[in-house]
């Protein structure tokens, strides 16, 4: 199980922005920003829970891969739109993807630092 994970980007500022509307299509609020031992940091929270964490550096941390888990196949269609509307771009639209089983409802978008963002639901239609 997973508990949290943290991505080096190149702009906090833009991160934020992307991230702020992407993420509250699946239920996360506002973001903390703070600084810890000299670096500022951006988190984002579900439920309390901050699981989703990003620094600031000039050695970013992609591309990589990171999938949320959403509710239903709107949460998924939700987060292509807010992700394409805040500047991502489609790295493959919501769908059925069969070859992993047959209710996997996805969607994948690039951020601004080229990671691969994907949401997803495995709940029949």
């Amino acid at each position: 199980m997973l508990d949290h994970v943290t991505l080096r980007v190149a702009s906090l500022e833009k991160t934020r922005e992307f991230y702020r509307s992407v993420l509250a299509t699946l239920g996360y609020g506002a973001p903390l920003e703070m600084e810890h031992d000299g670096v500022r940091i951006l988190g984002f929270a579900q439920d309390g829970k901050y699981d989703t964490w990003f620094i600031e550096s000039s050695a970013v941390s992609g591309p990589c891969h990171i999938c949320w888990g959403a509710e239903s196949r709107a949460q998924v269609d939700a987060f292509y739109s807010a992700a394409l509307q805040a500047g991502g771009v489609d790295n493959g639209p919501p769908g059925v993807r069969g070859h992993y089983h047959q209710h996997y409802y996805g969607a994948f978008v690039l951020d601004p630092d080229g990671n691969n963002m994907e949401a997803v639901c495995h709940a029949p239609d």
